[in-house]
């Protein structure tokens, strides 16, 4: 294989496979002649236009429109109260992109398959557009507006990728294989010095890669349907009709036409053809400079033959590098060079330099049709003639016409240095066109078409300038700018694909701002938790710093509510590598701290929504036992803020929240009760006084529905002399006796289960009812040597003191109601002892108002004894003591 033939090898490893630019050899099958059943057709009424199918005016209304539908899909409607199922069909198709790039991403994840990776985005980029092709093409009501807007980013994403693929395997892989190469010497080979410049000129190459690209690109957005310029292999068949039927034609030419048919007539003779084979001229120039702008050359040659214009396909031919294979000598098996007696074609056009100052003076005459000018101007590297044609079409194709004339100017360059031939010189004109990649771009920025200039700053146009340039830290500084816009409205899908494309740039270690990667990644987490599928949302947070993990997933989390998926959620961001510990404690907590901003208060006994929602965010620790202790840690902190608020009943479900075996599972964890660490141990004591509190409280509740509810009613009096009458009434009497002596009996040992579940918070062990186990100093010493936050155990201790000072008392108050009302006076007296006992020092929690209180209303039972005639100050139960 020849150094040309790898070469051309090389560069058709590109997503955009050619065949044509200097380099391209003519293949002979392409010589072939067509039938008139091959022959390629254009309507008469086809007016030639490069722009794109779908400009970037679909684009934009498809940026404004997008924002407000969220991910989930919203019904587009068409006329009246009709609902599209186009429209959500073709919705699950870009949706379904997501998981699609996702799924690439899993199944290639070695660095030195980033390449394949985007190819495979490329692919399944294909297969989302085929989808959504064949939706629209069976649609009843033909795309809607918002379908082709998707259509068409969907088209420029693919495009960009394959621009990226091109140019970054040429960077990283072909030029760093690259081998120093030695200057060439003169030579008689054309071939031989394109050859070795494509070899050595990273940069040449680019601008054939991106010439590449442009050429495909345009080629797939204008497949048109193609209609007829002639059925008959002969040229200006109407000019020839009447020059040999003069004066016997039905429609002859409304002006005095040429009189002969060479090539040159026209020209020479200053007449024109006939009016229909100036139309028809018109039509077949524009038809071979769309080919040529499609970098078709051999489909343009072959349409020149088909029309019987083989001079057209001639004019074509000649800008083909020269080459004679019989200045090089034949290798023999051995490694010595041969003589060979057999001569080998010659290859290209020997006078090119000839051919090449007639096209550009060619392309600047104005005797001939500006498309004509612009198709042999593109092999000269005449820029003014490109841009007469191009200048009002896209920005592809001026870029295009630029590239084209810069490829030019340097293979012309290196020919005529490195060739030892003498060549006729090139306009001082053609060699002004050089220009720079920036000065190109500068020039696509600044251009006299509006149009133009707008295309310049989209988001597909800006994205690609930089790729070519190779300045990623620029163009990431322009998606910052996009991200901090509010006006700038970025799509989903466009948010999706500048995601890829950072993780890219990143695996590729290409070096930019990491932060404003990560608040692209960031944005692109936010659409897909609208999306809620945890796998998604758990993978591309993890490509997030750790900070940011913790914040995006929690508002994930946030979001879910059946504990099936929360379960999931949470096995996704484990198999990710994410910090489910911390998340989940972060979620919590920032649950729990969220203040209800609504000017409705619940009612006594009513849970408010966003009290439930802080319950029911005490799951998320619920699923794993290594974090029992963190649970009991959140669910205390959660019950004290509610028996603050005295809402019993929320405490009683955020209690609920802790599975029964959670106390276990901590001292397993930690292989015995004697390992505990501080704070676990203060959690389980804290958990263990507020299940003590509550079943005080259920109990004290049982007690006040039996004595009030339960307790039985008098028979009505009957005074009657019948004597069936009053044996009914005495019977009534009788048995409501016997059920109030029932309920008395009932009701004392209802108090005194009650009694004993009251007295359990007064008497609680261990130093007392919300007393961690150690006293204040090495409370807050183990604390710290856990790793708490020492701001954090001083809050709790405050909170700890106040519940104290709110419960006990109102606790104290309740045994001696319930010692009241069931006449145990003696009892409520003894509270008198246990408030006044140094042990638990119970009366440092009154203040001197609520003491007093309390002591009147035990006063009040010593005044009750005495009215019985008891002792009034121990009480009979005393004296039986």
């Amino acid at each position: 294989m020849s150094q040309l033939e790898r070469s051309l090898l090389l560069l058709d490893e590109t997503a955009v496979k050619s065949r044509r630019g200097l380099l391209r050899a003519k293949d002979p099958r392409d010589y072939r002649h067509l039938d008139e059943s091959e022959a390629p057709a254009v309507d008469a009424s086809m007016d030639f236009d490069m722009s794109l199918t779908v400009g970037p005016h679909e684009i934009r209304t498809f940026m404004l429109d997008s924002h407000q539908q969220n991910l989930s899909g919203s019904r587009m409607s068409l006329a009246g109260s009709q609902v599209s199922t186009t429209g959500i069909n073709v919705r699950s198709q870009t949706e379904g992109l997501f998981v699609g790039f996702l799924e690439v991403l899993q199944r290639r994840s070695s660095e030195a398959e980033v390449f394949e990776t985007v190819e495979d985005l490329i692919e399944t980029l294909d297969e989302a557009l085929a989808g959504i092709e064949k939706i629209t093409t069976h649609a009843a009501f033909g795309r809607e507006r918002k379908i082709v807007a998707e259509e068409s980013w969907l088209n420029v994403e693919r495009d960009t990728w394959k621009l990226l693929f091109a140019l970054y395997k040429d960077r990283l892989v072909v030029q760093k294989d690259d081998l120093e190469l030695d200057d060439l010497p003169l030579v008689n080979s054309e071939r031989a010095v394109v050859e070795h410049l494509y070899a050595a000129n990273a940069n040449l190459r680019e601008y054939q890669l991106i010439v590449d690209w442009l050429e495909q690109t345009a080629l797939e957005q204008n497949r048109m349907q193609i209609g007829h310029f002639t059925d008959r292999t002969i040229a200006w068949e109407n000019t020839l009709h009447q020059l040999q039927n003069v004066g016997l034609t039905a429609f002859g030419s409304s002006r005095e036409i040429v009189k002969s048919l060479d090539p040159d007539a026209p020209t020479r003779e200053r007449r024109p053809l006939h009016d229909l084979d100036v139309e028809d001229q018109a039509r077949l120039a524009r038809q071979l400079f769309q080919e040529i702008r499609f970098g078709r050359i051999e489909e343009a040659q072959r349409l020149c033959e088909h029309c019987g214009q083989s001079w057209r396909a001639a004019i074509l031919e000649g800008w083909r590098l020269h080459h004679d294979p019989n200045y090089e000598p034949t290798v023999g098996t051995s490694g010595s060079a041969l003589t060979s007696n057999i001569k080998q074609a010659i290859e290209g056009n020997p006078r090119r330099d000839l051919w090449k100052k007639l096209s550009w003076k060619m392309a600047e005459s104005r005797e001939i049709d500006e498309y004509t000018r612009a198709m042999v101007g593109s092999f000269c590297g005449n820029l003014e003639a490109l841009l007469a044609v191009l200048g009002d079409h896209s920005w592809a194709d001026v870029l295009w016409a630029y590239l084209k004339v810069q490829i030019d100017i340097r293979v012309e360059s290196e020919i005529r240095s490195h060739c030892v031939k003498s060549y006729l010189p090139m306009p001082e004109k053609y060699w002004n066109s050089k220009m720079t990649l920036e000065q190109i771009f500068e020039e696509l920025g600044a251009h006299r078409n509006p149009r133009i200039r707008a295309t310049a700053q989209e988001v597909d146009r800006v994205i690609q300038k930089h790729l070519i340039l190779d300045d990623i830290a620029e163009l990431m500084r322009q998606v910052d700018g996009w991200l901090n816009d509010s006006s700038f409205q970025l799509t989903p899908q466009m948010v999706r694909f500048l995601t890829h494309l950072v993780m890219f740039m990143r695996q590729i270690r290409k070096q930019f701002q990491e932060d404003i990667g990560d608040r692209v990644i960031k944005r692109y987490v936010e659409c897909l938790i609208k999306h809620g599928e945890p796998q998604l949302v758990a993978f591309y947070t993890a490509a997030l710093p750790a900070s940011l993990q913790l914040l995006m997933y929690s508002n994930f989390l946030e979001t879910i509510v059946e504990t099936q998926a929360r379960k999931r959620a949470l096995e996704e961001a484990y198999q990710f590598g994410l910090d489910v510990p911390a998340i989940t404690v972060y979620t919590v907590e920032k649950c729990r701290s969220k203040e209800d901003d609504s000017d409705a208060k619940p009612q006594e006994g009513d849970i408010s929504p966003l009290d439930q929602s802080k319950i029911s965010s005490l799951e998320w620790l619920v699923f794993y036992s290594e974090q029992r202790g963190e649970l009991l840690w959140q669910t205390n902190a959660l019950i004290r803020s509610f028996l603050a608020k005295r809402n019993v009943e929320a405490a009683r479900k955020a209690f609920s929240v802790v599975p029964a075996d959670t106390i276990q599972q901590i001292i397993n964890n930690y292989g015995s009760k004697d390992d505990l660490p501080h704070k676990e141990e203060a959690s389980i004591k804290e958990y263990l006084c507020h299940q003590t509190y509550l079943a005080a409280i259920d109990g004290y509740n049982d007690w006040v529905e039996y004595y009030y509810n339960m307790k039985p009613k008098p028979p009505q009096l009957v005074k009657s002399s019948n004597f069936t009458e009053r044996v009914a009434s005495e019977h009534r009497e009788q048995t409501y006796r016997m059920d109030l002596e029932r309920w008395h009996a009932q009701l004392q040992e209802q108090t005194t289960v009650t009694r004993d579940l009251l007295y359990n918070i007064l008497l609680f062990p261990d130093k007392g009812w919300l007393i961690d186990p150690e006293d204040t100093n090495d409370t807050l010493k183990a604390a710290y040597e856990s790793g708490c936050n020492e701001e954090e155990w001083q809050h709790r201790a405050v909170q700890l003191e106040n519940l104290r000072k709110l419960c006990i008392p109102d606790v104290v108050l309740l045994l001696h109601q319930i010692f009241t009302l069931s006449g145990r006076y003696s009892e409520s007296l003894q509270l008198a002892d246990v408030i006044g006992s140094e042990q638990r020092q119970l009366y440092a929690v009154y203040s001197k108002h609520k003491l007093a209180e309390v002591m009147t209303k035990i006063a009040e039972s010593s005044l009750a004894l005495m009215n019985e005639k008891m002792d009034p100050f121990v009480g009979e139960a005393a004296k039986k003591n």
